[in-house]
């Protein structure tokens, strides 16, 4: 017997930036099927860039996530919607206090699959905000994992003003949204 909810082609990682990316590193390290997150540095010109550096602008680089991902145990839609309910994707190069284009809602592409995954995305989500949505997609080039202080950052770091006051609300909107999908804790 075929189990027909499993996926032939295996994990599968989506590289996407919605602003800083502790905030969505936070919540999609608590999201059931989701196998590895890595935020890192993508879409620009300076080779090995550091994080003072594209915090600058002068790189081109935006601050993503590279999301791996179960699709057998959680849809790409869900992943993707996810995406488009932490972040505000009609602000151009901007998220909140944070300003530039390492800001920007982007999402890059491996193939072409994903390509029109990304699009079909975009076109289900419009009609959640009531303005234009100005999410980049691009074919990814180099991904630059970020310095290890910025991976899992949040679990590093709850205290820290940042998290309590703009990851803290993103991980209890997720919790409304999606709870069906987060995993639960360990004791």
């Amino acid at each position: 017997m075929t189990d027909t909810n499993s996926d032939p082609r295996g994990p599968e990682t989506y590289y996407l930036g919605g602003g800083c990316f502790w905030c969505l590193d936070a919540v999609y390290r608590k999201i059931r099927g989701v196998t590895d997150v890595v935020s890192g540095y993508q879409g620009g010109h300076t080779p090995d860039p550091h994080y003072r550096e594209v915090c600058s602008g002068h790189t081109g680089h935006a601050e993503v996530v590279a999301v791996t991902f179960d699709p057998a145990v959680v849809p790409s839609d869900v992943i993707l919607s996810i995406f488009f309910t932490m972040h505000d994707p009609t602000t151009l190069n901007r998220q909140g206090y944070d300003v530039g284009t390492q800001y920007r809602s982007v999402m890059f592409y491996t193939d072409e699959r994903q390509r029109r995954t990304f699009h079909a995305a975009i076109e289900r989500h419009q009609s959640d905000w009531p303005a234009p949505l100005v999410t980049e997609v691009s074919r990814a080039p180099r991904f630059y994992p970020a310095e290890d202080i910025h991976q899992d950052f949040y679990a590093k770091n709850p205290g820290e003003g940042y998290c309590q006051v703009i990851i803290n609300p993103k991980l209890s909107k997720a919790r409304q949204y999606y709870a069906t999908w987060l995993m639960t804790p360990q004791h």
